[in-house]
């Protein structure tokens, strides 16, 4: 299964792109052995429009543009549902089990997600309560598909 991530907004050169690197690289050469492969990173420029909602009905359409058909869509946004890594390993394990080909997991603009691709939404997770700046969301999500690469193979990063 190849998984993608799509963020609104570019990541420059510097510590938090070293960091999400390190952990896109370690999930690249350990996750093909259980069925998981890193694919790419999309990133668009944000929308220049004058209100919320026409920017993210623009970032939602640049979205849907790198959406194969069938893949599932899982969306990074506030109101979603928390999942302990375990649980975030098993979302992912699950979609592979399940057939699913493709994955793109969205990192939205600052004003979110368009609410038309909640209804395309596979799944939507939150990473807590609080707001994390862009940079630090693709961090933690390429640690966290590391993360869940280790916990389905068994390896001891994960302790519990």
């Amino acid at each position: 299964m190849r998984i993608s991530i799509f963020a609104v907004g570019r990541l420059k050169s510097g510590p938090e792109k070293e960091l999400a690197s390190r952990y896109l690289d370690r999930f690249a050469k350990t996750g093909p052995a259980i069925g998981l492969e890193f694919a790419r990173i999309i990133e668009v420029a944000e929308s220049r429009a004058s209100n919320a909602e026409t920017r993210k009905r623009e970032e939602a359409a640049m979205l849907e543009k790198h959406l194969a058909d069938g893949a599932a869509l899982i969306l990074l946004d506030e109101r979603g549902k928390a999942l302990d890594s375990p649980g975030f390993a098993e979302l992912f394990g699950n979609l592979r089990d399940g057939g699913k080909r493709d994955v793109v997991i969205a990192i939205g603009g600052a004003d979110g997600l368009d609410p038309s691709l909640h209804d395309k939404a596979t799944a939507t997770l939150c990473l807590g309560k609080l707001t994390w700046p862009h940079q630090l969301v693709r961090i933690l999500i390429a640690e966290q598909l590391y993360r869940a690469v280790t916990i389905l193979s068994g390896h001891p990063y994960h302790r519990v």
